[in-house]
C-alpha cells in the first residue's frame, strides 16, 4: 500500500511540474507578442546590391534570321490560243537550220525555219517563222543490212513572237518521200549481196580467160576445161553464200546537211491570232 501511495503522489507532483512548464511558455509567447514589432523588419542584408549581375541574355533571344530564297525565273513565252485555225493535214516546206544524223541522241532539239511567206486562204505565216522540232526515236545501222533512222516531231512554232503549239511530222526530207515519220538510212541488202558475189564472178572470168587460152595450144587442150569447171564452181558457191553474208552486213547512215528541203505536215489542228 505504501509504494501504491507513493506513485500516486509522485505523478501528482510531475504533473503540476508539467502544468507549471506550460503556464510558463505561455507567458512567454505573450511577452514576445507583445515587444515584437514585426513592422519594424530588418533584412539582413540589400537583396538588390548584394547579389551579382546576371549577364545580359538579350542577344541570345533575338530571332534568327530569315534566308530568303533565290528564285529562279524561268523564261514564260506567251502562248498563242488564237480564233485562226490550221487545220491538220497542213503542210509547209521548210530548210533544216540544224544537221540531222543517226549520231545525235533521242530528245536532241530541232529547228526549221520556212524561206518564202506561206500564204493561205484565212493565213499567212511570214517567211522564217521558225518551227521547232524534237527527236523522238533514233538509232545507227544495224544488221540485215538495216539503215539508221531518225524520227522528228514537229511541237511549235514562233508566229510573230509567240510560241504556237503544234503536233506535225516529216513528210519530205532532202527531196526524199517519207513514210511514216521514219527519215531512214539507204538498205543495202541487194547493193551488198552483189558485192559479195563480186569474188566469185571475178574468179570465174579468169579461169574463162585461162581454159580459152590454153584452148588455142594443141599441147593443153586437154587442160582447158579444168580452170572453166574450177571457176564455174567458185561462182555457184560464192552465189549462193552472198545472201547469207549480206546479212551480217549494215546499212547506210543517216546524214542531211542544215539548209535541206523539208515537208512538215500538221497531225492536229493548230490556233493562231
Amino acid at each position: 500500500m505504501k509504494k501504491l501511495y507513493l506513485i500516486i503522489g509522485f505523478l501528482i507532483f510531475f504533473s503540476n511540474l508539467h502544468a507549471g512548464a506550460f503556464d510558463l511558455d505561455m507567458t512567454v509567447d505573450d511577452d514576445i507578442r507583445k515587444n515584437y514589432d514585426s513592422s519594424k523588419l530588418q533584412k539582413d542584408m540589400n537583396v538588390e546590391e548584394d547579389l551579382p549581375t546576371l549577364p545580359d541574355i538579350s542577344k541570345y533571344n533575338q530571332p534568327e534570321p530569315v534566308t530568303q530564297k533565290q528564285e529562279v525565273k524561268v523564261p514564260q513565252y506567251n502562248i498563242s490560243t488564237g480564233s485562226v485555225k490550221i487545220p491538220d493535214g497542213t503542210s509547209f516546206n521548210v530548210v533544216s537550220s540544224t544537221k540531222l544524223n543517226d549520231w545525235m541522241s533521242k530528245g536532241s532539239s530541232v529547228k526549221f525555219y520556212n524561206r518564202a511567206p506561206i500564204v493561205k486562204k484565212k493565213f499567212t505565216i511570214p517567211a522564217n517563222t521558225v518551227f521547232y522540232g524534237e527527236i523522238i526515236e533514233v538509232h545507227q545501222p544495224q544488221i540485215s543490212c538495216n539503215g539508221g533512222l531518225v524520227v522528228v516531231r514537229i511541237n511549235s512554232m514562233n508566229y510573230k513572237g509567240q510560241i504556237v503549239p503544234i503536233r506535225g511530222y516529216v513528210t519530205r526530207a532532202d527531196d526524199k518521200m517519207i513514210f511514216l515519220n521514219n527519215i531512214k538510212g539507204e538498205r543495202t541488202y541487194l547493193k551488198t549481196m552483189w558485192k559479195k558475189g563480186n569474188w566469185g564472178r571475178n574468179l570465174f572470168n579468169k579461169m574463162m580467160t585461162m581454159t580459152i587460152s590454153l584452148g588455142g595450144e594443141g599441147s593443153t587442150v586437154l587442160l582447158s576445161p579444168f580452170p572453166f569447171a574450177y571457176g564455174t564452181i567458185c561462182l555457184g558457191l560464192n552465189t549462193l553464200t552472198s545472201p547469207i553474208t549480206a546479212f551480217f552486213s549494215k546499212g547506210g547512215h543517216v546524214s542531211i546537211p542544215a539548209g535541206s528541203r523539208f515537208r512538215i505536215k500538221l497531225l492536229d489542228d493548230a490556233f493562231i491570232d
